[in-house]
């Protein structure tokens, strides 16, 4: 049972992390970074945050939140496991 649940934390960990990956690589840079110190930051931001951003966002800290709890779940349950 508790290597079912260890396999099943461990796969959340695996998926969360590739999607938090890949989230946070499709956000828009905000400037400020190495790339606007090097003359990239010119374009200006008259669009302004856009649905699909604003969306985007809250599926990353969704994403996130479920991380977060796979790797306490996961801390939690290695200490039960060494600890016995």
């Amino acid at each position: 049972m508790l290597q079912a649940l260890m396999y099943a934390l461990f796969g959340l960990l695996v998926v969360t992390s590739a999607a938090l990956v890949l989230l946070i690589l499709l956000h828009k840079g905000k400037g400020g970074g190495l790339s606007s110190m090097f003359g990239g930051g010119v374009s200006s931001n008259l669009s302004g945050s856009s649905v699909a951003e604003k969306n985007l966002d809250r599926i990353t800290v969704i994403v996130g939140v479920f991380w977060i709890v796979g790797i306490v779940g996961f801390g939690i349950l290695l200490r039960h496991i060494m600890g016995s």
